[in-house]
């Protein structure tokens, strides 16, 4: 039997070098706006040839074999440019390559699909782009928030007392949706809940999504889906700049950018985002704090190093502190663990480290490489939280072209270490109860072939083969198929597996704030899904320049072994087991981009769907997940005024509710509900932009809904006058009407109202 590091070697060894009679030579230039375009991607259509251009926008073919040529150029902010070319009798042959500024977001490179730059149109796997522009459409102040109006995507809130949350994708909770910086997995476990909300949309160029399960690539974490937080490169970045927002409620977001140029060897990015809100408003007097205060800093810098024969190779690292605080209005740090005012307080601490690394051989051999901490010290009341997290990551990968098939093989190997003071890191002897850290080696390779057949179908064959230390062997087999029926008309099918092992605490708030205990019934056993979908895209452009983007995706997934919380059972409980049976996520969604020339453009998208849980043959809707969700961004510009008008907007449909027991008065089922925005840009001005609008202009939150409260027993948080039976059924007393214990997980929407803001961008390029 071969061991796994013979089976790597084996694959990085085993390369065949394809050499040919070679006779020319191919030279040329790539413009834009008659200015010289550097590091983009040019290549020979159907060989192994290719080459980036450098700071003069040049590149240069050498020893080519005499023939004709289909020569490509591909920019992330451009279209992409081809042109046909015939070498003959040991020709050199000089072109000039013209790209356009690509203002079409459904035309842009993608890279998470394939783990390769390559244009969305072309990509076998269907991949959602969003750029930065999109998001300044409705400012915020982190990636969280920022996602709230992507179809299909919804930034949950787990807890009414300190507002955190996870990222949703059809449906499925956060832990099952990987998110990447740059491709490297370094928000996962602890900072699903945590992480996200330190990153810089200073340095964001574009977040890439795809929805279902990418583990092939990617590994067991990206289940649902996955979210590639792509940062700036320098030459598409300004030397400085800065964005600067408040609202009325006293929010003060601060982002800085910052590029350093040495000599000819590298550049530096640096990016950096102040968030402080220190008001304790309570509007729906209950007297707890409406939003949680924050305060919170995070500084990213990345170096980009230039090499010869423009290899690549670039270090980014990233700092985040934050300090949270949400609970009693009343509460100060000298309360923090106590039990006469309910605070919780969660100081988060977290540092990362990425790259990646071009080696200097003929093949394209890339090694990329991450490494995380993530301290977490907090209290939800008298409960204390304490965990570490550290995770080391590096992968190798080679691409290949031979003829119509492109190789992508790689090898990764992936370390985790978390410790905490909670049940999951302790033994099982209960006379000698000690903290058990676990460490966990998760090596693995995977292998993919894009086949092209013809000129209309790419086959994409892919499969990922892990061994976890603690559940052994892991496979993750993928096909996707596309079909580009016309140039304008396009179909994707894809299929595949996922497998993800569960850090209950980590990923699920709900275990940790509140006075409900834990109960874990079983080991819990990893679970496993399998998936398929289908994408239509279909462009049409219609008279006087006004186009329509179509983009339809049906998609179904089916789990085994899923892991659930039962809220219903006890009120004082929430119960964690493998489900005795399965659970369902399928669904529709459609994606419409309209542009009109008059100025007027319209992005809308709607998902309906059913996540459901079998067990005993008894079938009944997920908690806390919508059937219907619908976003829309409505753009106009007055060119003669320099002002944008931007209408941005949700709407979700109800769903179930974690309420504690039949005489609960909270309703069940949440109302239809939308939040919606509406926001003014000028830019008359030289460098700078001013913005502002309102936010949630229906000023909708649920405690405007019909029910007497949202958090239950804000007035008793430590239950010291819940009165309980022998049974563990909390009895009903005059003090205690409706027999219910405090409880702050009854929460689905942001509990912010409306609110005016206010901002000013300066750009010095």
């Amino acid at each position: 039997m071969f061991k796994l590091h013979q089976i790597i070697t084996l694959l990085f060894t085993c390369v065949s070098f394809f050499l040919s009679a070679q006779q020319g030579v191919i030279t040329g230039r790539v413009i834009a706006d008659n200015k010289p375009i550097q590091k983009v991607n040019v290549v020979l259509v159907g060989t192994s040839y290719s080459t980036i251009t450098d700071s003069l926008g040049q590149f240069t073919f050498e020893k080519i074999p005499n023939a004709s040529y289909k020569i490509r150029v591909l920019s992330l902010d451009h279209h992409k440019n081809e042109k046909t070319i015939t070498l003959k009798n040991k020709d050199t042959l000089h072109i000039t390559l013209e790209l356009f500024s690509n203002a079409k977001e459904l035309e842009q490179v993608v890279i998470s699909g394939t783990m390769k730059e390559i244009t969305r149109s072309e990509s076998p796997v269907p991949v959602e782009v969003y750029s930065q522009t999109y998001f300044k459409k409705n400012p915020t102040a982190n990636i969280y928030e920022a996602l709230q109006n992507i179809n299909g995507v919804r930034p949950q809130l787990n807890c009414a007392v300190c507002n955190t949350g996870d990222i949703h994708i059809n449906g499925l909770e956060g832990p099952y949706t990987m998110v990447l910086i740059d491709g490297m997995p370094i928000v996962s476990s602890l900072s699903t809940v945590y992480g996200l909300s330190g990153i810089p949309n200073s340095l964001v160029d574009r977040i890439e999504i795809v929805k279902g399960p990418a583990s092939s690539l990617y590994g067991s974490e990206a289940v649902g889906g996955l979210i590639n937080i792509i940062t700036k490169k320098a030459q598409n970045t300004p030397r400085f700049s800065t964005d600067v927002f408040t609202t009325s409620w006293g929010e003060v977001n601060t982002d800085l950018g910052l590029k350093l140029k040495i000599k000819e060897k590298a550049e530096i990015l640096t990016g950096v985002n102040y968030f402080n809100f220190q008001q304790k408003i309570d509007k729906n007097k209950d007297n707890f704090t409406d939003m949680t205060l924050q305060d919170r800093i995070s500084v990213f810098q990345k170096w980009n190093f230039n090499r010869k024969e423009n290899r690549i190779f670039n270090l980014a690292g990233r700092f985040m502190y934050e300090d949270r605080i949400g609970g009693d209005v009343r509460w100060e740090k000298k309360f923090r663990g106590g039990d006469s005012i309910y605070g919780e307080n969660i100081y988060t601490s977290r540092y990362e480290v990425l790259g990646n690394y071009q080696l200097p051989t003929t093949e394209k051999v890339m090694l990329a490489f991450s490494y995380n901490s993530h301290a977490q010290d907090s209290r939800y009341g008298t409960t204390s939280y304490i965990a570490n997290q550290q995770i080391g990551f590096t992968q190798l990968t080679w691409d290949k072209k031979l003829g119509k098939q492109d190789f992508l093989l790689g090898t990764a190997l992936r370390y985790t270490y978390y410790d905490d003071n909670t049940p999951a890191t302790q033994n099982t002897d209960s006379l000698n109860p000690k903290t058990i850290a676990q460490k966990t080696w998760l090596p693995g390779i995977f292998m993919q072939d894009e086949i092209a057949i013809k000129d209309k179908n790419k086959l994409l064959l892919g499969f990922r083969y892990d061994y976890n230390s603690y559940h052994g062997n892991i496979f993750t087999p993928r096909i996707a198929y596309k079909w580009a029926i016309k140039e304008n008309k396009s179909l994707r099918i894809n299929a595949g597996t996922g497998f993800r092992v569960v850090n209950l605490f980590t990923e699920d708030h709900a275990a940790l704030t509140g006075a409900r205990t834990v109960e874990i019934k079983n080991e819990l056993l990893p679970e496993k899904s399998y998936n398929t979908n289908i994408n239509y895209i279909h462009k049409i452009t219609l008279e006087k320049g006004t186009t329509i983007n179509l983009d339809a995706t049906a998609f179904y997934t089916y789990f085994n072994n899923r892991i659930v919380g039962d809220f219903d059972s006890n009120p004082n409980k929430i119960s964690y087991d493998n489900l005795n049976g399965h659970a369902v996520s399928k669904g529709l969604s459609l994606n419409v981009e309209l542009n009109l020339i008059q100025g007027l453009k319209i992005i809308a998208g709607g998902t309906l769907m059913e996540n459901t849980l079998t067990e005993n043959d008894i079938t009944k809707q997920q908690i806390l997940t919508e059937k219907f969700t619908g976003v829309w961004a409505v753009s106009y510009k007055l060119k003669k005024a320099n002002l944008a008008i931007d209408y941005t907007g949700n709407l979700y449909s109800p769903m179930r509710l974690p309420t504690l027991s039949e005489l609960d008065p909270r309703s069940s089922v949440s109302p239809w509900w939308s939040i919606q925005n509406i926001q003014f840009t000028y830019n008359g001005f030289k460098n700078f932009e001013i913005y502002g609008g309102v936010k949630n202009l229906l000023d909708w939150t649920p405690f405007k809904e019909k029910n007497p409260f949202i958090i239950a027993r804000t007035n008793d948080p430590f239950d010291k006058n819940v009165k309980i039976d022998a049974q563990g059924k909390v009895l009903v007393t005059a003090e205690n009407p409706y027999g219910l214990t405090f409880d702050p997980t009854y929460i689905y929407a942001p509990t912010q109202g409306i609110r005016m803001f206010i901002g000013v961008r300066y750009t010095f390029k």
